[in-house]
C-alpha cells in the first residue's frame, strides 16, 4: 500500500492533542493510537481515581484559596485530566501571577496551554519553568512537542537529543522523536525510533500504538495489526485495528473525498 502524505493535513488533521488524561472526544481506537508518553514537573499529590470527582475535591480546595500554589497545582491537574483545558490555562495562569517564579506551577500551566493548542505560548512558558544549567528533560521533551506542533521540527529534534542525553533510552521521548520524524514523513526514520522505545521495558502501551501507526503507514499491515493488539483485551484489540484499517484506507480515498489523515498526536500526560 503506497501512502500519501500532506504535512499540512498531518499538522491540522486533530488538535494534534489527543486523548490522554486529556479525555477528548473519538473513538477508542483514536485515543489509544494517537497518545504518547512523557510527562512535566512533579505530581502534587495522588489525585482521586475518577476525573470528575478529582476536579471537585481539588476545586473546593482551591477556591478556598486561589492564591495557594499547591491548590491551584492539584486544580489545574484535574481539570487537564477531566478534559477541560481552557479552565485549566485560566486556574494556572492566575496562579502563576499569584505565584510568580513557582517552576512547578509554570511547567504545569504550559502543558495547560500546550493541551489547549497555544504552542508558542507553551514553549515560553515552559522555557521559565527550567533552565539551561538545570534542565529538566521531561520539560525539554515537552518543548520539543511543542515546536512540532509549529512545524519547526529540526529545533524540536534538538530538544529531543537533549533530553534523551539526560535520559538515555527514554521510551516516551525516543516516541515523541519517531513522530516528529512521522510529522516530516521520514517514516524509516520514524520507525526506527519508535523501535527502540518499543525495545524499552519501561514502554507502554501508548509508545506500542505509536509504533504500529508507523508502521501501517508503511503498507505492513498485517505487522502492524499484530502490535496494535498487543497487551489489550479482545474488544478493544479488535477496535483498534478497525480504527487503524479505516485510517489507512482514508489515506487511499479518491482526490476531492473527504479524509483523515492518520496522525498521532504529539502530547504527553502527566
Amino acid at each position: 500500500m503506497r501512502q500519501r502524505f500532506s504535512l499540512a493535513r498531518l499538522l491540522a488533521s486533530t488538535s494534534l492533542i489527543a486523548a490522554v488524561a486529556m479525555g477528548l472526544g473519538g473513538c477508542t481506537g483514536m485515543s489509544k493510537l494517537s497518545e504518547v508518553t512523557g510527562s512535566v514537573g512533579p505530581r502534587a499529590e495522588a489525585a482521586p481515581a475518577d476525573p470528575a470527582r478529582a476536579v471537585e475535591v481539588y476545586g473546593e480546595r482551591y477556591r478556598a484559596n486561589p492564591k495557594d500554589a499547591g491548590a491551584a497545582l492539584a486544580y489545574g491537574q484535574a481539570l487537564r485530566a477531566n478534559g477541560q483545558r481552557a479552565q485549566a490555562v485560566a486556574v494556572l495562569e492566575q496562579a502563576t501571577i499569584a505565584n510568580p517564579g513557582n517552576k512547578p506551577l509554570l511547567a504545569q500551566y504550559g502543558r495547560a496551554l500546550a493541551d489547549n493548542g497555544n504552542f508558542q505560548q507553551a514553549f515560553d512558558v515552559l522555557s521559565k519553568a527550567h533552565s539551561p544549567d538545570n534542565p529538566d528533560w521531561h520539560l525539554l521533551s515537552v518543548q520539543g512537542t511543542a515546536l512540532d506542533q509549529m512545524g519547526r521540527h529540526e529545533e524540536a529534534r534538538s530538544y529531543y537529543a537533549s533530553a534523551l542525553k539526560i535520559a538515555p533510552g527514554d521510551p516516551g521521548v525516543l516516541s515523541n522523536l519517531g513522530l516528529s520524524y512521522m510529522l516530516t514523513r521520514n517514516l524509516p526514520k520514524a520507525e526506527e525510533a519508535l523501535r527502540q522505545a518499543y525495545a524499552s521495558p519501561r514502554a507502554s502501551a501508548r509508545v506500542r500504538q505509536n509504533l504500529a501507526l508507523v508502521v501501517g503507514l508503511q503498507g505492513r499491515f498485517a505487522e502492524a495489526e499484530t502490535i496494535v493488539k498487543a497487551d489489550l483485551p479482545p474488544d478493544q484489540a479488535a477496535a483498534n485495528v478497525a480504527y487503524l484499517k479505516e485510517m489507512l484506507n482514508r489515506n487511499d480515498a479518491p482526490r476531492g473525498a473527504p479524509r483523515r489523515t492518520p496522525v498521532a498526536s504529539l502530547s504527553q500526560p502527566d
